[in-house]
Formats: C-alpha cells, sequence, structure tokens
C-alpha cells in the first residue's frame, strides 16, 4: 500500500519562502510520476508542478519561476520549494504518486494535504 504524508505548511508573509516536503512508503515513488496539486477555498483542485521519475518537472504558468519542484528518490521524497509566495498562492497543497501498478495497472495515490497561508 502506498501512503504519501506531505508536512512543511504554515503560515509566511508575502514575498517569503517555504519547503513542503512528502514521504512516500511503498516500493512505488521510484518509478512514478509525482506532483503537487493545491486547492484554495471555493476552487477546484489544481495542478502545481510535476516530475517524471527521470527528472523532467513542469510547472503551473502562475507559479514558474517562484516554485521548484524535485525528488529524492533513494529517501521516498518529493519537495516543493515555493519563493517569492504571494497570497494567491493560499491552499491546501496535495502530494500526488501516478504510477503502474503490475496488479491494477495505472494508479494515483493523493497525501492528506498541508495548509499554506500566505498573509501579513
Amino acid at each position: 500500500q502506498v501512503q504519501l504524508v506531505e508536512s512543511g505548511g504554515g503560515l509566511v508573509q508575502p514575498g517569503g519562502s517555504l519547503r513542503l516536503s512528502c514521504a512516500a512508503s511503498g516500493s512505488i515513488f521510484s518509478g512514478a510520476v509525482m506532483g503537487w496539486y493545491r486547492q484554495a477555498p471555493g476552487k477546484q483542485r489544481e495542478l502545481v508542478a510535476t516530475i517524471t521519475s527521470g527528472g523532467t518537472t513542469n510547472y503551473a504558468d502562475s507559479v514558474k519561476g517562484r516554485f521548484t519542484i524535485s525528488r529524492l528518490n533513494r529517501q521516498n521524497t518529493l519537495y516543493l520549494q515555493m519563493n517569492s509566495l504571494k497570497p494567491e498562492d493560499t491552499a491546501v497543497y496535495y502530494c500526488n504518486a501516478y504510477a503502474y501498478v503490475q496488479s491494477s495497472g495505472w494508479s494515483s495515490w493523493w497525501g492528506q494535504g498541508t495548509q499554506v497561508t500566505v498573509s501579513s
């Protein structure tokens, strides 16, 4: 079974930085496409950034140049470095893993989320 546990959220002033972490259990991490998504109150969950097993990254336009996604396969950990934070970045941030499992095909797993609040 795969479990994803996010940490690192909190309250930060505009222009500040935070680093989110996602610790993954199970054996799928190294081959999975990992991603960060976020959901603000009253809005749909949206993609923030993804990273493939080979390190190819993709970012939402709204975070390009400010956020950096990275992964450490030997520690089964995903990161999101967030700089120059804006109030509109306030949301619950979720970690996602997308991988092929022989018993069930392509599968997706979610963490429980971590709150990021950007406010003065």
